[in-house]
């Protein structure tokens, strides 16, 4: 018996349902997790005295981190009206809204004047983005001269791919392309940024569940896994985009910095 193909408005449906998973769950995951993060802001050299912008900042818990951990000043933008209320809530809870805002902006276009911030930095956003020079240029724009733009991408530690794997991710989202550490590399330098960082690594299935829960923190991790067992519709979402058993072969991710 022929297996019934999937229609382009339940793959539609799916991959609304997944967005809607992650802002629940709070996984607007990066890998690496909180380690890549203080990594990246460090090699941004993010201190008290820097305003600082997030550019997809999901529900909000890098640019609260960078307020509360090293006191600077943060804007976080996101393209997703939930996830800004949720970042929101986030930095009301943290006790950091006196230091962080967030306003729902496209990475594309970004709603700041030439030369606005200390640092610039992402997580998890290039990829999904089909246009990611337009996107980078505009970080680069309103960077100061001798800033920082430093980005944290998913990125394919070896090539080439199983058919099945790239199938997953182009369900997960019709535009995510992830590049090599060589293609990511080049793509940063083709703007003639200076000091250029490159570092890449290399996961497994358990750092990557350990990584996710650490970032979100215990309680929410938990809360948002009892509204997945409450949730059926979840359920399918997750049988749906099911990855490859062999991901974690080709699968890693790359932090990549450079200086206006």
């Amino acid at each position: 018996m022929e297996k019934k193909k999937t229609t382009p408005k339940e793959i539609s449906q799916q991959k609304l349902a997944y967005l809607e998973f992650q802002a629940d769950m709070g996984v607007t995951k990066h890998l690496g997790g909180s380690n890549a993060t203080k990594e990246l802001v460090e090699l941004c050299h993010v201190d008290k005295d820097k305003y600082v912008l997030d550019v997809g900042c999901g529900i909000g818990t890098t640019a609260c981190l960078l307020a509360k951990r090293y006191g600077c000043r943060a804007v976080g933008v996101d393209i997703y009206e939930k996830m800004i209320e949720l970042s929101r809530k986030r930095a009301k809870e943290e006790g950091v809204e006196e230091r962080v805002e967030f306003k729902v902006a496209d990475a594309q276009t970004l709603p700041f004047e030439d030369s606005t911030f200390d640092a610039v930095i992402c997580e998890s956003m290039l990829a999904f983005l089909k246009d990611k020079r337009k996107a980078l240029r505009e970080m680069i724009r309103v960077t100061k001269p001798g800033g920082y733009i430093g980005f944290n991408e998913t990125t394919w530690i070896k090539t080439p791919l199983p058919s099945e794997l790239i199938k997953c991710f182009t369900l997960i989202a019709e535009e995510v392309e992830l590049l090599t550490p060589t293609d990511w590399k080049e793509l940063l330098e083709s703007f003639r940024l200076r000091d250029t960082v490159v570092r890449t690594y290399k996961i497994t299935a358990l750092r990557d569940f350990i990584d996710r829960t650490k970032l979100v923190g215990l309680r929410r991790a938990l809360r948002a896994w009892f509204r997945f067992i409450l949730n059926p519709s979840y359920w399918s979402v997750i049988k749906f985009l099911r990855p490859p058993k062999n991901m974690y072969e080709y699968y890693g991710y790359g932090i990549y910095v450079g200086r206006k």
